[in-house]
């Protein structure tokens, strides 16, 4: 095991319909790399994983997201499923969660339909990132480059497709944190 994130808390933001891989996966390489994952989500208790359209595991609700801070953690993770970033779009306390990481220039890494709560937090203006091919247009009337890659990495963001793209997804993201805060200015 590396502990190239020991000491670093990684905030995991979900709620219910998540993919559960993009959740699962990404949370055993913060393990695996000596870090801490916390699942932050609109609600407490535990939400509902998705396993494509079917309705999988339930997971335990670390923290709310409107009584937590960017200042708590290293970095932040946006797992996909077609609901969950729906749902965190339109939360206000989820979307300033979201801006806030930008704003103090730390590691976000967002999956498959997970960029969908960049727009509304109005972080993706002048990036390149990839996503599920749907949100493609949403990402471009937001001011974004969109790319076909299975990972892109733009100043801090780690961006990817689809479940298929996990391996790289978590080898960037992990690498990410690992790097800390990022200037704006520099890749």
């Amino acid at each position: 095991m590396s502990a190239v994130l020991e000491g670093k808390r990684v905030a995991f933001l979900a709620t219910d319909g998540f993919e559960e891989v993009e959740y699962t996966q990404p949370r055993q390489a913060v393990i695996d790399a000596g870090g801490t994952p916390v699942l932050v989500s609109i609600k407490s208790g535990e939400i509902q994983a998705m396993e494509h359209m079917d309705k999988s595991k339930t997971y335990p609700v670390d923290e709310v997201v409107a009584e937590a801070g960017e200042k708590d953690f290293d970095a932040l993770v946006l797992p996909g499923g077609v609901a969950n970033p729906d749902f965190l779009r339109t939360d206000a306390d989820a979307v300033r969660f979201v801006r806030s990481f930008f704003d103090a220039q730390k590691p976000v890494a967002a999956i498959c339909h997970g960029p969908w709560t960049l727009i509304d937090a109005g972080v993706v203006d002048g990036r390149i990132l990839t996503s599920w091919p749907s949100l493609r247009t949403d990402l471009a009337n937001a001011g974004a480059t969109w790319v076909d890659e299975e990972v892109y990495v733009d100043r801090g963001l780690v961006t990817s497709r689809n479940p298929d793209d996990l391996p790289a997804f978590c080898e960037k993201m992990v690498e990410a944190i690992a790097a800390g805060p990022h200037d704006r200015q520099h890749a």
